[in-house]
């Protein structure tokens, strides 16, 4: 049986249905999954399946804006496997997959990026909320920062 490629993960907990992708060595995307249900009931499970079936270096995740619950779930369930496994992990903006287009906040409050700056504008009219996985991660930017990027107080 040949030895897995070594692959990269992309996780974006803030899209409904939530996502993921799975890069081969070379950072080109191989496969891209949509995984019904919370975030919060199928995370851990699904982790669990697709560190079992594939060779997984690191991990990505959309740290923000968006879903408080899910980020903030995606993160410590990240941070627990990089202390457990040593599968190290980084963040990306969601905005690095939506093609900068305006995120849900909440009500008709949207987040907007201008330049470097995200701001929250309302929109009277609802925003589709349209997430796709990049063919590459070469052009995607890692932030420096991996904590989760809120923007708005829990509610």
């Amino acid at each position: 049986m040949p030895e897995r490629e070594e692959s990269t993960l992309l996780l974006n907990p803030i899209a409904s249905p939530w996502q993921m992708g799975i890069y081969g060595a070379e950072g080109f995307l191989h496969e891209s999954l949509k995984m019904e249900g919370y975030v919060s009931e199928t995370l851990v499970e699904t982790l669990d399946r697709i560190l079992s079936q594939n060779r997984i270096k690191r991990i990505l995740y959309v740290s923000g804006p968006g879903s408080y619950m899910g980020i903030k779930l995606t993160y410590i369930t990240l941070r627990t496997l990089e202390t457990a496994r040593g599968i190290p992990f980084a963040a990306v903006s969601a905005f690095s997959l939506n093609g900068g287009k305006p995120l849900k906040a909440m009500g008709k409050l949207y987040f907007v990026k201008e330049k470097e700056t995200i701001i929250t504008r309302k929109f009277d009219e609802k925003i589709p909320q349209e997430f796709q996985m990049p063919e590459s991660l070469n052009d995607l930017e890692i932030l420096q920062d991996r904590e989760p990027d809120y923007r708005l107080p829990s509610v």
